[in-house]
């Protein structure tokens, strides 16, 4: 607390990845039944990138390259009445094989762009996809 009475919060952290190969999305299936994309927490000594990296090749077993800052935004997760600052990502994946779900997630998939929009996710998490695949085509033209 300061002199004035002001308390600052503090959230969490967690960066996610959008990983496009193919024209699919991988992402990920959580507890509360909602889609995600892969990612977590930093953990000390590490920075975003490194810890992102990291995550996903748990989480996955894909290594990838990391890319640009698509977005940030703060995620409300009601059933744990707490509230998270989300980076994302563009990555780009360093593997031909099909990804491998761990124990963390329910189910794993790719998906076709035009399939976001319908599924149980967080809408930053949309937006994201959304840029990196507009992103992703515009560098195909140049």
């Amino acid at each position: 607390m300061t002199e004035s009475g002001y308390v600052p919060h503090l959230y969490p952290i967690s960066v996610k990845g959008v990983v496009v190969r193919d024209g699919r999305v991988l992402l990920l299936k959580n507890e509360r039944g909602e889609w995600e994309l892969p990612g977590g927490r930093i953990e000390p000594g590490e920075t975003p990138e490194e810890c992102l990296a990291r995550e996903i090749a748990e989480e996955t077993q894909w290594p990838v390259t990391i890319g640009a800052i698509l977005d940030s935004g703060m995620n409300s997760i009601r059933e744990a009445e707490r509230t998270v600052l989300i980076v994302t990502y563009g990555c780009y994946p360093d593997t031909a094989a099909e990804p491998v779900l761990s124990h963390e997630h329910k189910e794993i998939g790719l998906f076709r762009e035009d399939k976001i929009a319908r599924l149980t996710m967080p809408d930053g998490y949309k937006r994201s996809i959304t840029t990196w695949f507009s992103r992703l085509r515009a560098a195909e033209v140049v």
